[in-house]
């Protein structure tokens, strides 16, 4: 487990990816390579069909699907197209937010209410190191 993780604070974007789909194969070396350009977030890719219990009762319907939390604030759950200049602008905003704007932003809907616990990858990523 990296420090970014066990901190519990810094930025977690978390890939939930399959081994067989084509689009989640093509987009991991650009992930990788964006995760080498934000040293201070944990990126991590996660291979649903091996590692069923990080994903739970997140309902994926198509890859690659996305988490981003800020400490155990959910900030983003969908799925994104492998467009990796989309999650960039997204880090973008959300790295600069305190804990407090990460945590309005993650109640500002309902939708995002419903994020909050079901998709909390960081944890799950804990339980298993």
């Amino acid at each position: 487990m990296t420090n970014e993780l066990k901190d519990g604070q810094s930025l977690l974007v978390a890939c939930l990816c399959a081994q067989w789909c084509g689009a989640c194969r093509d987009y991991r070396p650009a992930f990788e390579t964006l995760a080498a350009k934000f040293p201070d977030v944990h990126f991590a890719w996660v291979d649903v069909e091996d590692e069923p219990e990080v994903a739970g009762d997140i309902d994926i319907d198509n890859f690659p699907t996305l988490v981003i939390q800020h400490a155990s604030h959910v900030l983003f759950c969908g799925a994104m197209l492998p467009h990796i200049s989309q999650l960039e602008r997204m880090l973008q905003t959300f790295l600069p937010q305190t804990l407090a704007e990460s945590h309005a932003q993650a109640t500002s809907s309902a939708e995002r209410v419903a994020w909050q616990g079901v998709a909390d990858i960081r944890s799950r990523l804990m339980l298993l190191s």
